[in-house]
């Protein structure tokens, strides 16, 4: 009788020893759980508006009857060669005859290091009308993009190759002076689907094309067709 009462007591020892690492996982198991469910992300359409309710800079006339707007990351190099092969020709061949006006958007890619610093730099030009010549110097000569290193000297020498006043250059640029309107530019390409740059729009719709100068001349061709 000694010998299985111990049988029993090791028995209910057993019991007990399980019922308390498994009641301790459970435990366990509803600390890591989250006591209720997240809620679902909101559907709410992302702000758009910068504070200036500034929408790009553009090439073309305003009356042109046809608008691509571009999303473009300085650091990107398909952009980068977008911009020195295609854009040439679709500058000479559309937007100079009047067909065409082209809209430049901000979208820098959080991948990419120094693009952010590539559309500041673009946008205190801008300031001083130089926007699209301080765009031409940061493709043209876009080695500075492979290299890693911090380009801000780089980048005041392109300033001063286009003839801007260095000191407002250094005050737009210390001063982070056009924050606020690459965050807008941003947002609003994410509101729009933007993923990846460079993404083009024609009159407001997603264009899945080829990005190249005799597709675009096509396409306005086309559409030239549709609005006679």
């Amino acid at each position: 009788m000694a010998e299985g009462s111990g049988r029993m007591k090791g028995f209910y020892l057993l019991l007990v020893t399980v019922a308390v690492i498994g009641g301790g996982a459970l435990w366990y198991e509803s600390r890591r759980s989250p006591a209720s469910p997240a809620p679902p992300a909101s559907s709410a359409p992302v702000p758009v508006a910068a504070a200036d309710a500034f929408h790009g800079y553009t090439l073309g006339s305003d009356s042109a009857p046809i608008e691509i707007t571009e999303y473009s990351d300085f650091e990107c190099p398909f952009c980068a060669s977008f911009a020195t092969v295609q854009m040439p020709v679709i500058r000479e061949q559309l937007i100079a005859s009047g067909r065409l006006r082209w809209r430049f958007r901000d979208f820098p890619l959080p991948s990419h290091k120094y693009s952010r610093y590539g559309a500041m730099a673009a946008q205190c030009a801008g300031e001083q009308g130089k926007f699209w010549e301080m765009h031409d110097q940061l493709f043209t000569n876009h080695q500075w993009a492979q290299t890693g290193k911090n380009p801000r000297s780089l980048f005041r020498d392109f300033a001063r190759t286009i003839g801007l006043d260095l000191d407002k250059y250094d005050a737009c640029m210390d001063g982070q002076r056009y924050a606020a309107r690459l965050d807008a530019s941003v947002q609003e390409g994410e509101a729009l689907g933007v993923r990846g740059t460079p993404s083009f729009f024609v009159n407001g719709r997603a264009y899945s094309g080829r990005g190249t100068s005799d597709d675009f001349k096509a396409l306005v061709d086309s559409l030239t067709k549709k609005h006679k």
